[in-house]
């Protein structure tokens, strides 16, 4: 093989199929604690944020499919200008996902602040789980090169 011939990419949870079974378990804790719109928030924020097309589409169609509005679905990406269209709880979980996610100096004591005044500390600690845990995924979709399926 060349150095210009890529070798087909494996994909992690098919070659480590306990650890996704592991995660499926994570997440079904994780969906006992937090509400299913403030769990896709999440993954739709974290996943955009990461740049992560195949989750992106995935949690916004999953989402759009349990009722949430496409309007608001779309401006996950843009959150910071679309203050009016998400609660204050859900922008402390999506500055609390930017901050988790990206890791830049961690969580500011004003952000878990903002998060712990909505929120209890199973809650929170749900939370940080569900970023971390969408965080792993999204680099495992990217790094196997997984695509979003066509729609219609």
């Amino acid at each position: 093989m060349s150095q210009t011939e890529a070798r087909a990419r494996v994909t992690v949870l098919t070659e480590l199929p306990d650890v996704f079974t592991s995660l499926r378990g994570i997440d079904a804790e994780l969906r006992e604690t937090l509400d299913h719109t403030t769990y896709e928030l999440i993954k739709l924020r974290a996943s955009y944020v990461n740049g992560c097309a195949f989750c992106i589409d995935m949690h916004a169609f999953d989402a759009m499919k349990a009722g949430e509005s496409q309007q608001r679905m779309f401006l996950v990406a843009a959150w910071h200008e679309a203050r009016d269209h998400f609660t204050e709880a859900e922008q402390a979980v999506l500055t609390l996902t930017d901050e988790v996610t990206e890791l830049d100096g961690g969580v500011s004591d004003e952000v878990y602040a903002a998060v712990a005044r909505h929120y209890s500390d199973r809650e929170i600690a749900a939370l940080i789980a569900a970023i971390g845990l969408i965080n792993f995924f999204n680099r495992v979709a990217i790094s196997s090169g997984h695509q979003p399926a066509q729609r219609s």
